[in-house]
């Protein structure tokens, strides 16, 4: 399994417009970062994780040539508003379909209610097949299973992702206990790490590292990272030797 990191900042991406801070203005490829997104394949099965606004910019560069379904974490802004640019996969392949918390797919059927539309559907929208994600049910992925991990963004309810030794975490600020075990043995894991300072809704460096730790993967790499964390290699300076700070279109065999 092969896990291609689409995206890698956080809500309003690097560099932020109009900024002249200095890690916006980087010429560094790896301190430019779209919004977080990852691509999953094995064995002829794809999968995406989130579709935010960068998502055709995504699809063009890692030249993913199809998609079996589009995972959402939540529905936030910066991790679904890319959904009309599946159009080109719905045109190849048929209705995508989709996997997300019943509140998500409610959300996404009142912003993109054409897209849902079964009366009067206006030809060459996009369409989905909707799957909802139920609390404590692993749910089955191509040949694989998919174990969902129940995170809290802030106040808010974010699913996170475990498929065999691999588990995608992002947004995530606290977790319970339960949902911990649920991480258990995994060898690989991706989680977010918005900046050194504390956030209300993110874990901060600090939080990011006593997490990983108490998982204990073999590696860990940070994402949803913002420019006030600094520049890449400066990041990657402060962090323990199995802990790597991830970058757009870097890709890693699981």
């Amino acid at each position: 399994m092969k896990v291609y990191f689409l995206g890698t900042g956080t809500s309003q991406g690097i560099p932020v417009i109009g900024s002249q801070h200095s890690v916006c203005l980087s010429e560094d490829s790896r301190d430019k970062r779209l919004r977080v997104s990852i691509w999953i394949y094995w064995e002829g099965h794809s999968y995406i994780v989130d579709c935010g606004p960068d998502f055709r910019q995504q699809m063009l560069r890692s030249k993913c040539p199809k998609i079996d379904g589009i995972l959402y974490t939540h529905e936030h802004a910066d991790h679904t508003a890319g959904l009309d640019d599946i159009r080109p996969f719905n045109f190849k392949q048929g209705p995508m379909p989709i996997f997300a918390h019943n509140r998500v797919i409610q959300n996404l059927r009142r912003r993109f209610d054409y897209v849902f539309e079964v009366d009067n559907r206006y030809p060459g929208a996009p369409s989905v097949i909707p799957n909802e994600i139920i609390e404590n049910e692993p749910f089955p992925l191509g040949n694989k299973i998919a174990i969902p991990i129940n995170i809290m963004h802030g106040n808010l309810q974010v699913f996170g992702f475990r498929i065999d030794d691999f588990a995608y975490l992002t947004d995530v600020k606290t977790i319970a206990e339960s949902e911990v075990q649920k991480l258990k043995g995994v060898k690989t894991l991706v989680v977010n790490a918005l900046r050194e300072e504390p956030h209300h809704s993110h874990f901060n460096l600090e939080e990011a590292v006593a997490f990983i730790a108490k998982i204990q993967p073999e590696k860990a790499y940070l994402t949803h990272i913002s420019h006030l964390f600094g520049f890449h290699q400066d990041i990657q300076k402060k962090l323990p030797p199995n802990v790597f700070v991830a970058y757009d279109n870097l890709e890693i065999t699981i």
